[in-house]
Order: C-alpha cells, then structure tokens, then sequence
C-alpha cells in the first residue's frame, strides 16, 4: 500500500501506471471510514488493476461550518482500516488544502438543470456546486477509469454522472448499494457522532422507509407522505427536514405514480444535532 500526500508525487506515480495501461479504480472519501467505505473500496480492488482512495474533508461543501468542525476525523485510524485489508495494489492520496485549493477556497458554479437544488441542494444551498468543485479537481488529478459512490447519498450519485457528461470526462461512474448497521441504519461517517442509544432509536428511519415501500403498493403518494410526516410530528429526538417521493433519474418530487417510472423515498432528519439521510428504492 503506497501513500501519498502530494499530487506531485502520485502523479509521477499514475504515469508509470498508464505506460502500462494498467486500470484506475477511485473512491474519493472525507475519512472518518466504515463499512461502508471499505465495501466500495473492496469492489474497486476487484474490478481494477489499481485503486487510489482520497481521504479530504472538503470545505467548499459544507454550508454549516460548525457542521465543518465537528466532521470526524481520524487519518491514522482510517489508514490502519486500509492497511488490514492487505491489499497491495491499494494506494492513499491525503492532500492538504494547499494542494486542493492553493489557500483560495472558491468553488466553481456548475449548471445541473435544477437537480442541484433539490432536497439536499434546497436545505445546503450551494452544497454540490462545492461537491463538484472537489470532484472535478481529484478527477483531473487521478484521472481514474472508474470512481465509486455509495446509494445513500444517492444524490450526489446522479450529481457526479451529470459532472462527468459535463466535462466530457471518461470516467465510468459506478454507484454501489447502501451499507447498513444491523438495525438497518444507512453507515455514515456521521454516526460515529451520536451515542449507543442514538444509534439505536435512529434505526426507526430505516424502518419508515421500509413501511413507506410496502404503503407505495396500495396507496396515494400525498397519504404516504402525511403518514410519515406524523410518524415524526410528536418524535422527542429525531426532527424531520424533509421526505419526498422522487422520479430515480430526475429526482422530480411527484404525487402522481406512473408505471413505467422508478421512484425513490428520500428522508433527512436531524437526530440531537446530528444530520442523517437515507433513501430507498420503492419500485
């Protein structure tokens, strides 16, 4: 396992790799690493000759910067969890923000068609115009032939396949399913946050969207949305930011159910001060 925390070196680095024409596996991460990270990790191994994990807490895409603060960090840890993989073709790039962003923290405005500026873009404003900002340039520094995300920020998801059309890069962007606790909670770096207890009664999130894919067989959209809109009204610990029934690929919030569409639940709530969101395919 090499690591690296400059993008002079891991250059010099990827250049012997396409000499060789050798494949590139990406999994671009802001640390703080679970099960779930690893799971993305251990696929790009597999399906890649190469796979370079980044390990940044971007500060473009936080519009709370005391959420910034508070954002887990533990590099050693997370490069032990890498290391215990054992796997020889794995390499760490940790760069500095004078590496990303040369001091100037200015993140670029992108033209998402509006999908941007729904659910997590309308509660973060200007959340994935930082997103991108970050994704563009580790891109352009890696230059990987596929990059891996998870399904639980499934927004970002269809974000980061827009970005790549966008700039007409030849990336393959690979979205692979949510990693969960056993009581069902989607793993988040955010989890290491909350307590035993929290973790616990946090799995009812989970269990909403579960009821709201059986509910979306036999009933109207707008009385699933009220039901879970009630399931958090009188809640002592977990707020409700928002729940929308979504079009899979536009991310459309929609009251109408058309047969030949996929639609997705996506839920944000926030659980003693701590941020969570989930999704889930009904269809």
């Amino acid at each position: 396992m090499k690591v690296f925390d400059n993008k002079r070196g891991l250059s010099n680095f990827l250049n012997s790799l396409e000499s060789q024409k050798l494949s590139l596996g990406f999994v671009p991460t802001m640390g703080a690493l679970h099960q779930g990270h690893l799971g993305l990790v251990k696929r790009a191994v597999k399906e890649n000759d190469f796979t370079i994990v980044s390990i940044y807490v971007n500060p473009t895409q936080f519009d709370n910067k005391l959420d910034l603060f508070k954002y887990p960090k533990n590099v050693d840890q997370d490069i032990s969890l890498l290391n215990k993989l054992d796997f020889h073709n794995l390499i760490i790039f940790l760069p500095t923000d004078i590496e990303i962003y040369s001091g100037n923290f200015i993140k670029e405005k992108f033209d998402f068609r509006g999908i941007d500026n729904k659910m997590e873009g309308k509660y973060r404003p200007g959340h994935f115009d930082g997103v991108a900002t970050i994704i563009k340039k580790l891109f352009e520094i890696v230059k990987p032939n596929k990059a891996y995300f998870g399904e639980k920020d499934y927004q970002q998801l269809i974000i980061v396949k827009k970005l790549v059309n966008i700039l007409g890069m030849p990336i393959s962007i690979v979205g692979c399913s949510t990693h969960r606790d056993d009581n069902g909670l989607a793993l988040s770096s955010r989890n290491k946050r909350l307590t035993t207890f929290e973790r616990s009664y946090a799995s009812k999130i989970y269990k909403i969207l579960l009821s709201t894919k059986e509910l979306f067989q036999r009933q109207e959209l707008s009385e699933i949305k009220s039901w879970v809109k009630d399931q958090f009204s009188k809640d002592p610990i977990i707020d409700l930011e928002y729940f929308e029934i979504a079009n899979n690929s536009t991310l459309k919030s929609t009251l109408i159910i058309n047969q030949s569409t996929k639609y997705r639940a996506f839920i944000a709530v926030h659980l003693n001060n701590v941020r969570l969101i989930d999704n889930i395919a009904l269809n």
